[in-house]
């Protein structure tokens, strides 16, 4: 067959059939009377097996080398090749999730679309500050993508940064607690912190439900984050998990204060101040803990806290004894 013949049947073109010759990949060594050259049965069978391998993804060079070297394995080409396409979709994903970004900004033209690219581009950028810019730039005309400010939030361990990034998702409007809801569920205890304390400073009641399913948590740490953020709003139902806190001594002054502000009726008050006594008298309740509970009680105001003040003043542990005589000179002061 003539090489026109040949480009017809094989579907590639006859300039690629002189590139490969050139190359030689092929070698037709027949001549017709014209001094054409004609190419056999098993010339037309190696240039599918040629279009084969390039369908995989191979080069020409290692093409050449695997239909011509007798002791070629594929097995470590095909092992690179799995890499090389892995490291490919990673990268057109990367380019899918940016374009995506992009269009939700709902950019007006390509001016907009220049800065968001920038913005996208600075929060991912090794200077904390351009982060924190970024974050920050949230509240300008072209606003950052939501789901770029919560995916940097999730990832950022500069504490400023993530401040500002935040501050940022407080102000970005719809779909912001559905995705720090999903860093709940992530295996990375760090990422878990992140995400509760971002959906603990956002407003609103869909964040709010987040939170209280929070407080069931099997971590600790989002529990406690959970608690804090929704005792400071006034939701009497973190109390045991505020309690938990101070026994344990993990961010246990800042469970005091969310049990204060929880204390703001006499009612509130009395009951709290009794879980607290409740917890104090406990067997299983270790000196330390007992401590920061008397401690607890120096913002909680009403009588049951004052009396049990006046009981503690006689405690058999005499740091507890002293706290409380400490903390009834101060009401009887104020």
């Amino acid at each position: 067959m003539l090489i026109g013949e040949v480009a017809r049947r094989s579907g590639v073109s006859a300039r690629m059939l002189r590139h490969y010759e050139s190359l030689g990949l092929v070698r037709p060594a027949a001549r017709s009377g014209s001094g054409y050259r004609e190419y056999s049965g098993e010339d037309v069978r190696r240039i599918f097996h040629i279009e084969s391998l390039r369908a995989v993804g191979l080069s020409l060079r290692e093409i050449g080398r695997a239909l011509d070297d007798p002791g070629f394995t594929p097995t470590a080409l095909v092992d690179d090749l799995i890499r090389r396409t892995r490291e490919r979709l990673a990268a057109e994903g990367e380019l899918l999730t940016r374009l995506g970004r992009i269009r939700s900004a709902d950019p007006g033209g390509w001016e907009d679309v220049l800065r968001v690219v920038a913005l996208l581009q600075a929060l991912g950028s090794t200077s904390p500050g351009a982060r924190q810019r970024a974050a920050l730039s949230s509240a300008e005309e072209v606003p950052v993508p939501v789901e770029a400010l919560a995916e940097a939030a999730l990832n950022e361990t500069e504490p400023h940064v993530a401040g500002a990034l935040r501050w940022a998702l407080a102000r970005s409007g719809e779909g912001v607690p559905a995705l720090l809801a999903e860093g709940l569920g992530s295996p990375a205890a760090a990422v878990r912190e992140r995400a509760v304390r971002s959906l603990a400073e956002l407003p609103g009641e869909e964040a709010a439900a987040l939170l209280r399913e929070a407080l069931a948590h099997p971590d600790e740490v989002v529990r406690g984050q959970a608690a804090l953020a929704l005792g400071t709003r006034g939701e009497a139902g973190t109390v045991p998990a505020l309690l938990d806190m101070i026994v344990a001594g993990r961010n246990d002054t800042d469970a005091a204060d969310a049990l204060s502000v929880l204390a703001g009726d006499p009612a509130a008050a009395d009951r709290i101040a009794a879980e607290l006594l409740d917890r104090l008298g406990r067997e299983t309740t270790a000196a330390p803990a007992r401590g920061r509970l008397t401690q607890a009680l120096a913002d909680i105001p009403g009588a049951r806290a004052a009396d049990g003040l006046g009981a503690l003043s006689g405690d058999a542990d005499p740091a507890v004894a002293l706290t409380a005589r400490y903390l009834l000179r101060l009401r009887g002061a104020g």
